[in-house]
């Protein structure tokens, strides 16, 4: 099956009150856990690089070609959108003319003006490819590859004009953090979702950024108010993380051949493919293909 946008996926989860899972990938290991845990549960799913992951994997058109080779060769049939996360402005536009199906412009970090002028041009250069197009307004708490953010509440006024781009999903800050959730934490604003899922209509899908970490009655309710995309990245390098330690430790690398990287690799893959399912139950698209 081809790769395709993710407006019409988001679009069916927001009138559905369920959300897609949108997991960020590092290698082929983790794309291939990802695309097998996405077609188990019969989950439309979005793969996600960032730019220093692509960049780690040889570049945006490496990363495009593998995703859709494994496509190919997994025999995968349910939707699958290749996402570009937290892009600049020349990687969004470099990533549409590519072929990815989905970009995420972040202008964050930038004069807000400034911010809204260049989602204006993304928009028109993906739309005229049929790629998808989120922004970001009030920056995610936590560091994405080197964007910064102090996890901010979005200004329900710019949340707006930013819908008003035309962008096919918003992602905006509600207190949210990427990586590691500190014990302090407070939590979820949903009285600054609920305003954000007013003012943009009603309709707009709403991605929740930094979805590893948080609790599931968190992540329900943000679903019921809107939310339509969750990233997962931290959570999925935990498990495979400890995974491969629990491997090594138990001595398996030294058992016959056990240091082959196909057999090293193989639990913390598993342990990947695991919690997309797991996510994905989570977020109510099992069987949604």
């Amino acid at each position: 099956m081809a790769l395709v946008s993710a407006t019409e996926m988001l679009q069916k989860a927001r009138q559905g009150k369920y959300a897609v899972g949108a997991f960020n990938t590092n290698n082929l290991e983790w794309t291939k856990a990802i695309l097998k845990g996405a077609q188990e549960s019969n989950s439309p799913v979005m793969i996600q690089t960032s730019m220093g992951a692509a960049k780690y994997m040889g570049g945006y058109k490496m990363c495009l070609h593998m995703v859709e080779d494994l496509i190919d060769s997994m025999g995968i049939t349910v939707p699958v959108a290749l996402h570009l996360d937290h892009g600049e402005y020349e990687d969004a536009l470099e990533c549409i003319e590519l072929g990815y199906t989905s970009v995420m412009y972040d202008g964050s970090h930038l004069p807000f003006d400034e911010n809204l002028e260049k989602a204006k041009e993304v928009v028109a250069k993906a739309h005229a490819k049929g790629v998808s197009v989120e922004c970001e307004v009030g920056s995610i708490g936590g560091e994405e590859d080197g964007i910064i953010g102090s996890g901010e509440l979005a200004d329900p006024q710019e949340c707006k004009q930013m819908a008003d781009t035309g962008i096919d999903f918003l992602a905006a800050g509600i207190g949210n953090i990427h990586g590691a959730y500190p014990a302090d934490w407070a939590g979820l604003s949903f009285d600054r979702l609920s305003e954000i899922a007013d003012i943009t209509g009603g309709e707009l899908p709403l991605v929740l950024h930094g979805g590893s970490g948080i609790p599931l009655d968190q992540i329900q309710k943000a679903i019921s108010l809107g939310v339509s995309k969750i990233n997962v990245n931290t959570e999925a390098q935990e498990v495979f993380a400890a995974a491969t330690r629990e491997y090594i430790e138990a001595g398996k690398d030294r058992e016959g051949k056990g240091f082959d990287p196909r057999k090293l690799l193989a639990p913390g893959t598993d342990a990947i493919t695991e919690l997309v399912k797991q996510r994905i139950e989570w977020f109510g698209s099992k069987d949604k293909a």
